[in-house]
């Protein structure tokens, strides 16, 4: 069972979405399980299968995985509120070529597979819910990949503080420059250029 206050923050997040009945309401209530994680933890490994969806209370998060020369990739920074999982691996069940990091002290609040089928079962807003959230995950993306090929280091750069002007307060420049697609040196000088 979720602490009143967490919760409050999940269920005002779902109703922008949908309207929940009061059955909604505490079959969500019973279906997550509020955990708190500290800064630098892999909480899902890579090659596992994903055990649960997690919505972001407070903190910042990361999906990363090694490339051919065992450098660290970041494809995914999730600042809160939202959702974050290895998507595909966690629908399909199947191991996930990502791990998932807490990259600051991290309140989150998850759910099994099993017990996400059996609330979208009973509740119908849920289902719609969850639906979205999935399609949504689908559509960043397709757009993370558009970006990257067509806008220019500055462009994402721009585009990334203008959305989470408080990242680099709270995200090593090492992550943010590897999930903008460049090298920190780079990001250096585009954050110089940028800041002149």
């Amino acid at each position: 069972m979720a602490n009143e206050t967490s919760i409050n923050k999940l269920l005002a997040f779902i109703k922008t979405k949908v309207n929940l009945t009061e059955d909604d309401v505490s079959l969500i209530e019973a279906s997550f399980e509020p955990v708190l994680f500290p800064k630098n933890r892999i909480i899902e490994e890579q090659e596992e299968v994903p055990k649960y969806i997690y919505y972001i209370i407070s903190g910042y998060l990361r999906l990363f995985h090694y490339n051919d020369h065992g450098d660290e990739v970041t494809t995914h920074i999730n600042c809160p509120p939202g959702f974050i999982t290895s998507y595909s691996s966690f629908i399909n069940q199947k191991t996930s070529t990502e791990n998932l990091e807490s990259i600051t002290e991290s309140e989150l609040l998850r759910i099994t597979k099993k017990d996400l089928e059996r609330l979208t079962l009973k509740s119908i807003a849920m289902k719609d819910f969850s639906i979205s959230v999935f399609q949504q995950s689908i559509e960043y993306n397709e757009n993370r990949s558009k970006e990257l090929a067509t806008l220019t280091a500055e462009q994402r750069y721009r585009k990334l503080m203008d959305a989470f002007p408080d990242i680099l307060q709270n995200v090593p420049i090492a992550y943010i420059a590897s999930f903008l697609g460049m090298k920190p040196e780079s990001l250096s000088r585009v954050r110089r250029k940028v800041a002149g």
